[in-house]
């Protein structure tokens, strides 16, 4: 169920179907959900070339303000990714040793796999016909008392209850990047500034200070590659199933494209069993700690 369809659902009025333990607890959920809908301002740091062009904020989930040239990205055929910077407020935010490195990293890598899909991506300063470059505004912190909480409670529940609590909504983190894409002559063809919030439905607690930044850089990289290779708006819903070679690297297997390299591989099964128990990004992310 996606975040927009949680929070609808969690908007109306519980039909009573039993007097069981799901009856009981199904209430709950939908409050939980409810009261975890949150949002994070859109940040500007300046890092853009220009933000004359960007249109006005839009979307639900994920609020952005977007720009693109879909002529000149269309005929674009191959892509360069600058390492991903932090922002003097983002860097800020953040207190344990790597935690930076383990959000820009996972959304360069992220960004790279996606548009791997259509564009040949090549390292930075090789000849291309796009330059992508993203900054992290923003950092609103996880809470990792709450996160830790919210995954014992929710862990213990799902054991004995026919469904979940879904995660406390408090301690709630989230993520703002601007990015733009340019031509070699420094003209700006696309350019985004996005903000998302964790919520309670669809953003599982892992307790690090990032826990919550870290998953949310792969939102934005969907969104913003999207946007680059169909030049179109990004779209808050994205049903289309993965490609197989964004399947093979989420996996942990090899990218596509050797430069995706520069970004290591997918955590892959460890990376999904550490979302599963709550354990910090850092425990199966080895690439995001060099």
């Amino acid at each position: 169920m996606t975040y927009v369809l949680a929070c609808a659902l969690a908007r109306r009025e519980a039909k009573p179907a039993s007097r069981s333990g799901f009856s009981a607890i199904f209430p709950l959920a939908l409050a939980l959900g409810l009261s975890g809908c949150g949002s994070v301002p859109l940040t500007q740091s300046g890092s853009l070339k220009s933000y004359e062009k960007l249109g006005p904020v839009e979307g639900k989930v994920a609020k952005s303000r977007v720009f693109l040239d879909e002529q000149s990205l269309l005929m674009a055929r191959s892509i360069a990714i600058s390492p991903t910077k932090l922002s003097p407020q983002a860097r800020a935010k953040l207190h344990e040793p790597g935690s930076d490195r383990l959000v820009s990293n996972a959304l360069d890598r992220a960004l790279c796999i996606d548009l791997s899909d259509r564009f040949l991506v090549v390292r930075p300063g090789e000849p291309a016909d796009l330059t992508v470059q993203a900054e992290i505004t923003d950092i609103v912190p996880t809470g990792k008392i709450a996160a830790g909480v919210s995954k014992v409670t929710t862990l213990g529940t799902s054991a004995v209850l026919p469904v979940g609590i879904p995660r406390l909504p408090i301690g709630l983190g989230g993520l703002a990047v601007e990015a733009e894409a340019l031509t070699p002559q420094g003209t700006q063809v696309a350019a985004i500034v996005w903000s998302r919030g964790a919520n309670s439905i669809t953003n599982g607690p892992r307790v690090s200070e990032v826990g919550d930044a870290y998953g949310l850089a792969s939102a934005f990289a969907g969104q913003f590659s999207q946007m680059l290779q169909k030049g179109q708006k990004p779209s808050g819903l994205n049903l289309s199933l993965p490609s197989g070679q964004k399947l093979k690297s989420g996996l942990g297997g090899a990218p596509k494209n050797a430069a995706c390299e520069a970004f290591g591989r997918a955590p892959g099964i460890g990376g999904m069993v550490g979302t599963m128990v709550g354990a910090p990004p850092s425990w199966s992310d080895k690439a995001g700690k060099q």
